[in-house]
């Protein structure tokens, strides 16, 4: 299906330098998604709820598998992410890449699923769920 998408960058890379959409294909955009609660006995609105960084982006790659795979697609099919990050206390407030990549790898570029997508990474000052530090939007393809 996604055959004719064409990804560049090193293999050594998560992600993808480029990606190129043959323009049959059809675009899903994906909405932002944020976490879901990883510790029901934490305090309501704070990070303890959701997890650390890494569990956050795990939490929310599940979301968008699960949106996708309602569509009929599967993680292989997104072609671009963005990836929204609240920085941490841990690191004098400033956003955790390390987390981010464990909680993505598992995702993308593996034996499983080997396409990545092109993706960005921002730090941003806050998300719209007290205690969120993750979330994501995409955009995948559907072939026609």
């Amino acid at each position: 299906m996604s055959h004719d998408i064409l990804r560049t960058g090193p293999a050594t890379s998560p992600i993808s330098q480029t990606v190129s959409v043959p323009a049959s294909a059809e675009l899903v955009f994906l909405s932002g998604a944020l976490p879901d609660v990883a510790d029901p006995q934490a305090p309501q609105g704070t990070s303890a709820a959701y997890g650390d960084t890494r569990t956050q982006t795990e939490s929310v790659l599940r979301k968008l598998k699960k949106v996708l795979e309602d569509q009929g697609l599967g993680l292989g099919d997104i072609v671009q992410l963005r990836v929204f990050l609240v920085g941490v206390p841990e690191l004098e407030g400033r956003l955790d890449f390390a987390g981010l990549q464990a909680g993505y790898l598992p995702f993308f570029g593996t034996t499983e699923q080997p396409n990545k997508p092109a993706r960005t990474a921002i730090q941003v000052a806050g998300l719209p769920l007290p205690g969120a530090l993750v979330e994501i939007d995409g955009i995948a393809v559907r072939r026609g």
